[in-house]
Formats: C-alpha cells, structure tokens, sequence
C-alpha cells in the first residue's frame, strides 16, 4: 500500500542543527507533495513556531503541533481537535515547579508566554544559543505565566519546562508522572514537556489520518525524540533519525541518517520516491 501521508518532526529532524530546512529536503517535500502524498508538520511547536519555509510549501495544508495536542486546517485556519490542560492542572504544575530551579513557560491558544525574570535570563538554565533564539521569536514575556492562566481562565496547550540541573529535572519528572492526569515527555536534553492525556504525536497522526479517512498502513512518520516515541505503532512506517533516541531506533522501523545529513530526504527518496520514479 502506498504512503499518502508523511508527518515530520521539525527540530533535530527535518530541521539540521541550526534550525534550517536543507534544500535536499525541502525537493523531497516538494516532490511528495506533487504525487499527491500530504506532508503533515508534526511538532512541540505552536503553528507560531513553525518556520515558513515549510508552512510557505504549496500544498502544506494540515499541522500536529504541541506534542499531539492540536490539529489544525492551515487553509481553513480551524482547530480541527485537540487534547488540552486544565486551567486547574496547569496551575497546580506550575506550584509544582516553585521548589525547583527551572524556567517554566506556558503555550496558550497557539500563543507563548513566559516568565519575564526567566526570558531574560535563559543562560541560567543551560539553552545553547539557537534554542534561546527560537523561545525570543515564539513567546511573550510576563510578569507571570501562572497569574495569567488563573486570571483568565485559560486551557493550556502545553507547558514547557527547562532545567539547570538533571537531579532536579529527574525529581520533578518522577512527581509528575505520579500524577497520573498528564503525559510527560522531552526534546532536549534538560527539558520537560507536558500535555493534557491523549496529546501524543502518535495519537495526533492517528486522529489526523481518521480524520482524512486514511488507513494507518498509508502513514509514515518521523522523529528524534523521546517526545516522538508515540508514533511507534501508530503509523505504517516509523522513522528514527540517526542523531536520535537510542530507545526509538531501536524501536522504529527504520532509521535515517542524521538531520545534516538531510537524512528525511535521503529516506523519503529510497522509501516513497523511488518506487514511484
């Protein structure tokens, strides 16, 4: 059966190191899309977030952002399901975190906030250059994250975590499992990530494909991360890129060389292009 739909995690990924999308991928992309084959950005990030040389691809229509937690029509601009936090979960992780040192940020309605005193001080919790970046162009710095999800009122999407310290990172994580009402993953070395039960990428692509009447034998996915874990299972073909978890090569179907090596495209031309040509 054939692949008629590709999602893709960004960072680390279809992304080289420096955040860019390598031309060699952004052809392979190009060229699914003019089979017919829908390319599906499948990322932590908001819409916000995602760069626009990859939402400016004719034909990028629908996007899985924060973990799985959104789906959205990009040419309808509509939320076609999503999987939130509670004002009240939401607000009772970040009480959570005033025992740690840890820069906690909050994705709201397709939106970032952030702690000022922690925007303005992103060196302190060990964010290389690129990420501190990315966090400038994708949130609003306030006086307080949690202040303003209990004065308005708000679900979130999901909340991000970054640490200075692995101890303390591997302590919070173990609470916040315990809770048993969220998922907790990672992306990066020394952050956390939380979402509303049901916000993996995996289920994403699964509700998506539902959604578009598509079997799962016609998905195929890729991924770095431990946050990408999800997808194993959920799709037809399961993609590790070689820079990637040790836990989810070993777990996928195959595995890419790595993302400077514009190893999305390398896969997508052996798997998907090839037998078309």
């Amino acid at each position: 059966m054939s692949i008629r739909l590709i999602a893709l995690d960004l960072d680390d990924t279809l992304l080289d190191s420096q955040k860019r999308l390598p031309e060699r991928n952004k052809k392979a992309l190009e060229a699914c899309i003019a089979r017919g084959i829908l390319i599906v950005p499948c990322t932590g990030r908001i819409v916000l977030g995602i760069p626009e040389e990859i939402l400016g691809l004719p034909g990028i229509r629908y996007a899985i952002t924060v973990n799985g937690g959104t789906l959205t029509d990009l040419k309808e601009d509509k939320i076609l399901d999503e999987r939130l936090l509670s004002p009240q979960t939401a607000a009772e992780i970040y009480q959570m975190t005033d025992a740690y040192q840890v820069m906690c940020d909050a994705y709201i309605k397709g939106a970032g906030y952030s702690n000022r005193r922690c925007y303005e001080n992103m060196d302190k919790y060990r964010l290389p250059p690129v990420v501190q970046e990315l966090i400038r162009k994708t949130r609003t710095p306030v006086d307080s994250v949690r202040d303003y999800i209990v004065s308005h009122n708000c679900k979130v999407d999901k909340l991000n975590l970054f640490f200075a310290d692995q101890e303390e990172r591997a302590k919070l994580r173990s609470e916040l499992k315990e809770r048993g009402d969220v998922l907790v993953s990672s992306s990066f070395p020394n952050n956390l990530e939380i979402n509303a039960l049901g916000a993996s990428k995996g289920e994403g692509i699964r509700r998506l494909a539902e959604i578009l009447g598509l079997k799962k034998e016609e998905t195929m996915a890729f991924g770095d991360g431990e946050n990408d874990l999800s997808i194993i299972g959920k799709v037809g073909i399961s993609v590790a890129m070689e820079n990637g978890d040790e836990k989810l090569k070993q777990q996928a179907d195959y595995t890419a060389p790595c993302n400077d090596e514009a190893g999305v495209a390398q896969m997508i031309e052996k798997l998907v292009l090839s037998p078309l040509m």
